[in-house]
């Protein structure tokens, strides 16, 4: 029970920090409103030494155990969450930290609570650079548009794991 009430609590804090009220990314009883911590231009990273730390969003747990094996076999730190609140809410307490604690965000597309163009659009509102990459089995040319205008990547499931990875290092600059 304490673990639900600290959960609740951390997805009230994050709804009041994006702005949100009454609807978008989280139930209607939860009435509060603020924004994510603005932060502008590029995040400063870590030292050159660090692992990259990847945060993955899938509902799918077969898909997301596939997804992470991959990034983890090609040596980044990876961080699983099941949807997208429990992705803004991780997204918010790393966020916390003075460093850039998120070097990228790869998201399903559709995802209970909220999806991964509206986590999207609250990282890009929050002036983040983090780059992201969107998944998803339904891209339509809405989508890509979106997908485009909020400076993500879109893949197209199914995809193999190679054409993950390679997206994963020309975003980050070739690390590791």
């Amino acid at each position: 029970m304490l673990v639900l009430i600290r959960r609740r609590r951390a997805a009230a804090e994050l709804a009041r920090r994006m702005g949100k009220r009454h609807g978008g990314c989280f139930p209607n009883d939860m009435h509060v409103e603020t924004e994510l911590p603005h932060r502008p231009g590029a995040i400063p990273r870590r030292d050159v030494s660090h692992v990259p730390r990847i945060v993955v969003a899938e509902d799918d747990d077969d898909f997301r155990e596939l997804v992470v094996e991959a990034l983890r076999a090609d040596g980044y730190e990876v961080i699983e969450e099941s949807d997208g609140g429990r992705l803004l809410v991780r997204i918010a307490a790393l966020y916390r930290q003075p460093v850039a604690p998120i070097d990228l965000i790869v998201s399903d597309v559709r995802m209970p609570v909220c999806s991964g163009l509206d986590v999207l659009k609250a990282v890009r509102k929050a002036h983040w650079s983090t780059p992201v990459i969107l998944m998803t089995g339904f891209g339509d040319g809405d989508l890509r548009a979106s997908a485009s205008h909020f400076g993500a990547v879109l893949l197209e499931k199914p995809f193999d794991a190679t054409a993950l990875t390679e997206k994963v290092r020309e975003l980050l600059g070739a690390l590791p």
